[in-house]
């Protein structure tokens, strides 16, 4: 169960108090206020687990600019990420206690059926062919499947409709190759959606495929080099993947995800990353299934 805030506050504010009284009485030590209580979990919940080991294992991508995205120092950046620091943070465990693995659509479930990771968040659309082998809490994020051309579209491609034939790449494993192969294109795949730019800019294929937020990022990365057709065909909701049948972890985390949406961390998070390309959007409303 998460403590009520007013109890935290109460805290910090009696040992604020103690510390003016030192200070009052002139010539005794100042107390160093109170540190802000961390949640006390029930016994035997994953939350308790993670807060006793002071760690974390998160799986996210190290190569999709604005969401995640290895930077120089060897650890990736990006709106999932901080969304990933946030949940470490409300677990009690520091960013140094967060161990990121890369994590590619294709062994998302693997990680999290076999303990290689203890969340997912890495641009993962909810489904329910997914929610069989494991849960996800949220959504965070709504996206929608888009197209990358090259820049000044010289093919004049206007949606999925238009690719009948024609070669396009996506990524194995992913919802976007499931998507786009309904259109009868000649599918050309990868592992991570970095590898389709080459195959676009040689003549290999006609357009990339995948989230709108995704490809923005990668024209961003490259400018003057490719452009988002902009007409989303499909809602991909993003959710944090976890342990299937952990239901109280999935309902802390769908809590925190609330209080976020409401204090302003998530907005946050969104504008220091993802939003200084694009636009702040309004939070999905949480899905408790």
């Amino acid at each position: 169960m998460r403590l009520k805030k007013g109890l935290m506050i109460s805290a910090i504010a009696t040992a604020s108090i103690l510390a003016l009284g030192a200070c009052a009485g002139g010539g005794a030590e100042e107390e160093t206020p109170a540190a802000p209580e961390v949640e006390e979990f029930e016994a035997g919940t994953t939350m308790a687990e993670l807060n006793e080991a002071g760690k974390i294992t998160i799986g996210t991508k190290f190569d999709q600019p604005l969401f995640g995205l290895k930077g120089l120092d060897g650890k990736p950046v990006g709106f999932d990420v901080e969304i990933g620091k946030i949940i470490a943070s409300e677990l009690g465990i520091p960013e140094d206690g967060i161990e990121w693995v890369e994590t590619v659509s294709a062994n998302r479930e693997p990680f999290l059926e076999n303990g290689t990771v203890d969340l997912v968040i890495a641009t993962y659309t909810i489904n329910d062919k997914r929610k069989e082998v494991i849960d996800f809490a949220g959504p965070y994020y709504n996206a929608g499947q888009d197209l990358l051309v090259l820049e000044g579209n010289p093919e004049g491609i206007t949606g999925p409709e238009d690719l009948e034939g024609m070669p396009v790449c996506s990524v194995a494993g992913s919802t976007s190759e499931a998507n786009i192969a309904e259109y009868g294109v000649e599918l050309i795949t990868t592992d991570t959606y970095s590898n389709c730019l080459e195959p676009l800019r040689s003549g290999q294929v006609v357009a990339v495929t995948t989230d709108n937020v995704i490809l923005a990022g990668l024209a961003d990365q490259n400018p003057g080099e490719f452009e988002v057709i902009s007409n989303p065909f499909t809602e991909e909701p993003y959710g944090i993947g976890l342990t299937h049948g952990d239901t109280e972890f999935r309902n802390w985390i769908n809590d925190l995800l609330e209080e976020i949406y409401e204090d302003g961390r998530w907005a946050d998070a969104w504008e220091a990353t993802a939003g200084t390309v694009l636009k702040t959007p309004e939070p999905p409303a949480v899905d408790r299934y």
